[in-house]
């Protein structure tokens, strides 16, 4: 059985902890008096001041992505995972490939995660570690290179990381081979 990570563990504990307290507030209110009038609401409009619109990847467009790094990798013999995130660093997929090692699949999604957290590919992040090196300790990030931020209009809107080559420089190749394919 596979050992999930704090992050993990902490998420699956809440959901579940949230399933069961939905589950007991429903009895309760099947029991109650009838609701009060909705709350008012936002209009859905997007020149509302209070609103803001994101861009997020499909998981088609996700899977494409991460499908092309694999395949780049595959043409090199390198066995890898690759992991693709949306703007919030949500994990949308992650691919492990025949033969990657354990550390991949963890390593790929939080070079996702750095890269689209700080919009640049992880190589250029590790080289800031000399200036800040704090950077390392932030929750959730790997500062190797091998995550490269997706970006519409300049913005990110998604990372790609892949983990698993015997080099970052190859494991970066790779992933800006999955940006690559969502262009095309």
């Amino acid at each position: 059985m596979k050992k999930m990570s704090l992050r993990t563990r902490v998420l699956t504990g809440a959901v579940t902890a949230a399933a069961l307290g939905a589950g007991t507030f429903g009895a309760m209110s099947a029991n109650a008096a009838p609701a009060a009038a909705p709350a008012t609401t936002v209009k859905a409009d997007p020149a509302h001041r209070d609103l803001q619109q994101t861009t997020h990847l499909t998981l088609d467009a996700a899977t494409k992505a991460a499908k092309a790094a694999l395949d780049a990798a595959a043409k090199e013999n390198q066995r890898v995972a690759v992991s693709v995130v949306d703007r919030n660093g949500n994990t949308i997929l992650t691919l492990r490939g025949d033969g990657s090692g354990p550390q991949a699949y963890e390593s790929a999604e939080k070079k996702a995660y750095t890269a689209v957290s700080w919009n640049a590919p992880t190589s250029e992040l590790a080289k800031r570690l000399a200036q800040a090196p704090n950077l390392k300790d932030i929750p959730g990030t790997l500062f190797l290179a091998g995550g490269a931020p997706v970006q519409v209009e300049g913005a990110p809107v998604a990372g790609i990381g892949v983990a698993g080559a015997p080099s970052g420089d190859l494991d970066e190749k790779f992933a800006r081979a999955g940006v690559a394919a969502l262009a095309r």
